[in-house]
């Protein structure tokens, strides 16, 4: 058993994907190729925003916006605590401070109220300018944004989606990646929508926005690539991982969102009375990058894992170690009392495998398993 059964993705789009490559390979254009323009056309027509922006990943994805708005020493960028440690990086590699705020229990992502406290917070302490909030949609639920964005009206803050693995999820209808000023998603092989290496795409409305980040992603330039009028990066998609995505996002859309989430209401048919399964708040999609359950402590928890490995059971913990716990950021002060939900998520919680091509007797076998681990 898989936990992201990329084997069997490939061999259901063998055809088409070595298709798509031999046709890079005969035009030899591997950087800049027809690919990338049409892969980021059909992005943005799929997430319906105006502007998609490719480019070599999910984290250079987030630092380009930051980039694009000039964030710097003296910023203050929010960030949950509990999510993987790129969204926290980026602020730092750009000379930030990132601030880390609590996360709802139920849902996983940034907790609305406790982002309105951390605000208020760096306000009245007078040393940073609260600058940029980053949601973070994770295990492929969109956050609050109807809350976080009334929020950062108020505090007159821009909202960078980072929806890495949220790429598919919906609130209401509006797809994921829309949100806010700008989105970024990251195309990782593991992610709902993942290439045959690294690969990302950032996501806006905003003309100038969007100007800048062409100009940013490579080395600043101007009218072409030898005209530099900032100081930039190189962080380009490559054409053969836009054609592989071009076939994977049309999979993606006919059939494989709609096949993690069949396996969402399996799994949750036999488990929800047993542990705590994935909340979906009215009116969210979820394009279940991850499908997370939650134990009652962290012995339970790795005892969980234990006997699944037993039985060849391929789990994950997202995350082990909150985000104000790693050793890079040790020169910011937290206070502990802060981060109640994160630290008690960091013990408790369990990822189970989850793909769009895992068999009903697969999720049965799992299912079976954690069942006998509670009953004996």
């Amino acid at each position: 058993m898989q936990f992201r059964d990329l084997k069997t993705q490939y061999e259901q789009h063998k055809f088409l994907i070595d298709s798509a490559i031999q046709e890079v390979l005969d035009s030899a254009h591997f950087i800049g190729g027809k690919q990338v323009k049409e892969l980021e056309q059909q992005l943005a027509e799929y997430v319906g925003v105006k502007h998609c922006i490719s480019c070599a990943n999910g984290t250079d994805a987030l630092s380009l916006v930051l980039m694009a708005w000039d964030v710097k020493e003296g910023d203050a960028v929010f960030v949950p605590d509990f999510t993987f440690f790129s969204t926290g990086e980026v602020v730092s590699f750009n000379g930030a401070t990132p601030v880390f705020v609590d996360v709802d229990e139920t849902t996983f992502n940034i907790d609305p109220n406790k982002l309105k406290q951390s605000i208020e917070k760096v306000k009245l302490e007078g040393n940073l300018m609260p600058k940029v909030v980053i949601p973070v949609d994770l295990f492929g639920l969109p956050a609050n944004y109807e809350e976080i964005e009334k929020i950062a009206k108020q505090y007159n803050l821009l909202v960078l989606e980072d929806g890495a693995q949220g790429f598919g999820g919906s609130i209401n209808g509006k797809m994921a990646c829309s949100f806010g000023d700008a989105a970024t998603t990251s195309f990782f092989p593991a992610k709902p929508l993942g290439c045959y290496g690294d690969g990302g795409a950032i996501f806006t409305n905003d003309d100038r926005t969007a100007e800048l980040l062409n100009s940013y992603k490579v080395h600043g330039k101007g009218i072409n690539k030898y005209d530099n009028v900032r100081i930039g990066v190189n962080s380009r998609l490559d054409t053969i991982q836009a054609a592989v995505l071009q076939v994977k996002l049309k999979a993606f859309r006919e059939y494989e969102l709609d096949g993690v989430n069949k396996a969402y209401e399996l799994y949750n048919q036999r488990l929800s009375n047993i542990v705590k399964t994935p909340f979906i708040p009215d009116g969210y999609y979820s394009s279940f990058a991850q499908y997370t359950i939650k134990l009652d402590s962290k012995e339970q928890r790795d005892s969980l894992q234990a006997k699944l490995k037993e039985n060849e059971i391929p789990s994950m913990i997202y995350y082990i170690k909150p985000m104000h716990c790693q050793q890079a950021f040790s020169d910011l002060e937290f206070e502990e009392k802060d981060f109640e939900v994160t630290n008690k998520l960091c013990d408790t919680v369990l990822s189970l495998p989850m793909h769009p091509y895992l068999k009903e007797e697969e999720i049965e076998k799992v299912c079976d398993v954690i069942i006998g681990f509670f009953n004996n």
